[in-house]
This record gives structure tokens, sequence and C-alpha cells, in this order.
């Protein structure tokens, strides 16, 4: 679907009645944004008082920049939330879910993908530095961020150095809704290679029950024998879900 066509300006009147009056009036959504009372675009906010004091989607307006026909920059913006139900669920779809949107189009969906793609290397680039293991919620936002509302199973694997640095994140496998295939001498061979001492795991569960399955018990058992037979710890396994994380070494499960 083609980015809808720009917002034209509108008649003298209606800019005339949307911004005379009181002077606290909240510009008519449906106008241009270069047409509101300057201290009510979102750009001129943000350099006035901060990001913190921005909505959701008068961030979403200033990544997005224009709005099109009938709708301004802050209205694509919300409607972008309502469809996602959060910035989290919106940044996880995929480009062609983000496209479905009306008013939604190639230009648009990159500048959204660019957003998620920066935050996961800003994340990726701290766990490097930080000790995975003295660091448990960064790992946790990184897996959240990185699988936590994908509508179908994903297993990756964050292999660690020595001092529990990260030094890679691997997506070992990508299944269906409730069944991803992994191996774990796979597993293993990739840790061989990149002289991996400790491994965490993890994978998600898109049905938002993050409690482990039998066959999640049975993998952990596996991989973590596995792993012991070439020096490697299997330092933990996490179930990702949109707002929770399950830990299996939290559990005394490993």
């Amino acid at each position: 679907m083609p980015d809808c066509a720009p917002q034209t300006t509108p008649p003298a009147s209606a800019i005339k009645a949307a911004t005379s009056g009181a002077s606290n009036l909240t510009p008519i959504p449906h106008l241009p944004i270069d047409q509101w009372p300057e201290r009510k675009r979102p750009r001129e906010k943000l350099l006035r008082d901060g990001t913190g004091n921005l909505s959701d989607s008068e961030l979403l307006a200033i990544v997005l920049r224009m709005g099109c026909r009938g709708q301004s920059a802050v209205d694509l913006g919300q409607a972008l939330l309502s469809r996602f139900g959060s910035i989290h669920g919106l940044l996880s779809a995929s480009a062609k879910e983000i496209r479905a949107v009306h008013g939604i189009g190639p230009a648009k969906t990159a500048q959204l993908q660019v957003i998620l793609e920066l935050a996961r290397r800003a994340l990726t680039e701290q766990l490097r530095d930080a000790t995975a293991l003295d660091s448990p919620d960064m790992v946790r936002n990184y897996l959240r961020l990185f699988i936590g509302v994908r509508s179908y199973e994903v297993f990756v694997c964050l292999y660690l150095d020595s001092k529990h640095r990260l030094l890679r994140t691997v997506e070992a496998s990508r299944g269906t809704l409730t069944h991803t295939a992994v191996y774990p001498r796979e597993i293993a061979r990739e840790a061989l290679g990149l002289n991996a001492a400790g491994l965490i795991v993890a994978h998600n569960h898109p049905s938002g029950d993050i409690r482990p399955s039998a066959a999640d018990r049975h993998l952990t058992q596996k991989l973590s024998e596995t792993l012991q037979l070439i020096e490697v710890k299997l330092l933990d396994h996490l179930i990702v879900g949109e707002n929770a994380v399950f830990s299996f070494a939290e559990r005394g499960l490993l």
C-alpha cells in the first residue's frame, strides 16, 4: 500500500477557525501540523520541552514527518498505536503488518523499522560492554525487544565469553505459533566456533503464557547435558512473553 497523498493546505477560513480563540485550544486533528499553533506542534514541543513531555503519538509524528489527506502525522501515529496496542507492539510488527495500516507505505515503514534496529543495536552494545549475569534486566529487555511479541516461536542463543560478556546473538531456529525445532548439537558446534564459555538461551511463547511446557523442560536438560560435554555452561533458559519473562535458573530448574 503506498503512502497516502500528502496533506494539502486547507482554506484560510478553516485555519482561522482552528487556531483562533483561547490560547490553549487543541488544534483540529485533520489540519496539517504546520498549520497548528506553534506551541502545539510536536517538533517545536520537543525542542522546547524535551522528549519526555510528548505523547507516544506525538513522538511517532516526528518520525513519520507527514500525514496524509485527512490525517495529520499525529493521527497516523495514533492509528498505529491503536492497531498494535503499544510502542513495543508496533516496533515488533512485521513490515507487512505495518503497511496494512491506511496511510503507511514503504517510506514510513522503513522509518519505523530503523527505530527498532537502532534500539536493538544500542542494547546489544550495552550487553557487549556489560556482564550479562550482572545485568539481568538488560538481558530481559533485549530479549523482549528482540522476540517478545513475534507471532511465531523463535529460539535464540546468547553466546558469552569467560567474563559473561556477549559474543554474539544467534537466532537458532524459528517455527510456528506453537513449535520450533531446536538441535542441541548445532548450538554446541556454534559455541565451539565462538570459543564461548557460557550460554543463555531463550524462546518466546506467542500465546503470552510463559509457563514452561514439558518439551521446554526436556530441551533444557538435553541442551545442558550436551554443552557439558564441551565444558560450556548453560546459564539460563528464558521464556519470553510480551510483558513477562520466565527464568529456569531463578526457579532452580537448571
